[in-house]
């Protein structure tokens, strides 16, 4: 039997957070950490951090729609992070971390924006969150890529991403593998 995926790129704050997270939902297929949206090609985490190169951390998803769909995937980024928050996630700030969803078709966008919209009755404050056509995607380096499950004792992993994967937990275990 053939299985059609979809891809979904999202950012909001650093991205072990959302990795972490969508490691554990059923449907996803591939979690991988990576840059994108700005205009420095094969950028390095080094060069991110400056916060210059324009790009965001986000996650890119393979996912297969029959299992979870693209609407589903974005209620749960909407969960992961504040995306009333301009340029920052807590104490990480800067516009690469940024809360941007990069839509890979037309039904992407408009399922975003309805999102969005939804959203918006959900949060006191206005969301923020930027909607932008896919960019060429930059996979992170390979020591980021499934970091909170090599590094749980980690201080950040520990004290960031845990409670955010275990509010997940929480809130949507039905999606759980």
């Amino acid at each position: 039997m053939h299985q059609q995926t979809e891809v979904a790129v999202i950012g909001g704050g650093c991205f072990w957070c959302h990795a972490a997270v969508y490691a554990e939902v059923r449907g996803v297929t591939r979690v991988e950490a990576g840059y994108t949206g700005g205009k420095v090609p094969h950028p390095s985490y080094e060069q991110i951090c400056t916060g210059e190169t324009g790009h965001a951390e986000v996650v890119g998803l393979e996912f297969d729609p029959a299992i979870i769909s693209y609407h589903d995937l974005l209620e749960i980024f909407f969960t992961l992070h504040d995306p009333t928050t301009l340029n920052r996630q807590g104490n990480d700030v800067g516009t690469q971390y940024r809360s941007v969803i990069h839509y890979q078709s037309d039904e992407q966008e408009s399922v975003a924006r309805q999102v969005i919209a939804e959203m918006a009755g959900v949060w006191d404050a206005p969301i923020v969150t930027q909607l932008a056509p896919a960019a060429t995607f930059y996979p992170a380096e390979d020591y980021h890529q499934n970091y909170v499950a090599q590094h749980p004792l980690q201080g950040y992993c520990a004290l960031v991403v845990a409670p955010k994967v275990e509010k997940f937990r929480a809130m949507y275990a039905a999606r759980l593998k």
